[in-house]
């Protein structure tokens, strides 16, 4: 596995491999408000159902056609409202719905794109689309500007499938300014949201399907006055592979960043639902005179392959110093999409052109009228 902080890696890479993947994530936080926001593009959906399948069944011969990330193109925007799920939108289509700028970095899908500004050094973001199975119309127009950024390189072949992963930590940490505005058409009403966030954005690519070498993955952040953190924690599926994790600790008053990136992990408080997959909630890892505690607490969003968390986190370093921190944590396990119950399952989260599917209507229709008598 690859890790770098080159901003000038984060273009389309327009990965031909079957079952290759690439996604950008955007990520605020309004603490004032408790608003989360999550924007992400993708150029091969490495979570599609539709895209398993088609690798699936060309991987057993069942197709000629090999699939390519071209065809499972994808656009999600998640808004959560304290622990409440106000809008939670996934669409996939075919060729023709992606496009990037011939220069530069920017990304699109159908009416929603991002942009860099290198002079800015900030990120723009426009967001529009109908939700009809939820009955939203939600537009959002976004600027994530970078606070700072750092330099890390890591060059990782020792994984053997593992390398074919590249991690771009191109923003650790930007000011969110913006607004989004949702349309309720069953109530016929609107509601507007003004961002002041901490911010996020990373990128992810890989050469080969994602299950086919991580066998679990554990991503956050979390922040006080005085830290502001980021870990990545990978288990491959290959046993005679050692896991990979990385903690990048800011230091505030310091202005220094300190990267550890031999951890030692305890994962514990193993947890798992009939929908969740298998993961602890609890994790504790450090290196050196770090050691943080983190606390995976109340479940944002839930799906057969993933996981959200609101997070606590206990900060110890060197010379007795401690923190609490807060922040988000997720968890990935790919391998839940080889299950053809999780695949039909997944599919009730996420709209492909050209497809219907009784499980995302129904499922949306349930949402919506459960929705429809709070208040």
């Amino acid at each position: 596995m690859n890790i770098s902080t080159d901003a000038s890696q984060d273009c389309w890479h327009d990965l031909r491999e079957p079952g290759s993947y690439e996604w950008w994530y955007f990520d605020a936080e309004d603490d004032a408000q408790g608003i989360s926001v999550v924007c992400i593009w993708f150029a091969g959906f490495a979570f599609s159902p539709y895209y398993m399948q088609h690798y699936l069944d060309w991987q057993q011969g069942r197709r000629q056609d090999p699939p390519f990330a071209s065809d499972y193109s994808g656009f999600s925007f998640q808004l959560y409202d304290g622990r409440r799920e106000t809008v939670n939108f996934i669409t996939e289509g075919a060729q023709g719905r992606f496009s990037d700028a011939s220069s530069g970095i920017s990304a699109s899908f159908e009416q929603n794109s991002f942009q860099y500004d290198p002079e800015a050094d900030a990120y723009l973001l426009k967001v529009e689309f109908d939700f009809p199975a939820r009955r939203q119309r939600v537009s959002a127009s976004i600027r994530f500007d970078a606070i700072e950024r750092f330099g890390y390189e890591r060059q990782d072949d020792r994984n053997g499938a593992g390398a074919n992963h590249q991690w771009l930590l191109t923003v650790p940490s930007a000011a969110v300014t913006g607004s989004v505005t949702i349309h309720d058409t069953l109530k016929n009403r609107e509601r507007r949201i003004s961002l002041d966030a901490r911010g996020y954005h990373d990128h992810n690519l890989g050469a080969m399907p994602v299950h086919e070498y991580i066998d679990r993955w554990y991503w956050g952040r979390a922040y006080s006055q005085r830290h502001y953190l980021v870990y990545y924690l990978i288990y491959f599926r290959e046993k005679s592979c050692p896991s990979l994790g990385l903690c990048i600790l800011h230091e505030t008053e310091t202005g220094r960043y300190r990267v550890f990136d031999r951890l030692k992990v305890e994962e514990s408080g193993h947890a798992w639902g009939v929908f969740a997959p298998w993961h602890s909630r609890q994790l504790k890892f450090g290196e050196g005179d770090l050691l943080v505690d983190m606390q995976q607490r109340d479940v944002m969003d839930s799906g057969p392959f993933y996981l959200r968390f609101r997070a606590q986190v206990s900060l110890q370093t060197g010379n007795g110093i401690s923190d609490e921190l807060k922040g988000i944590s997720e968890f990935l396990k790919p391998g839940r999409q080889l299950s053809a119950v999780m695949r039909f399952f997944t599919k009730s989260r996420i709209l492909r052109s050209g497809i219907a599917s009784f499980m995302y209507s129904g499922y949306n229709f349930f949402k919506t009228w459960w929705n429809w008598f709070k208040p």
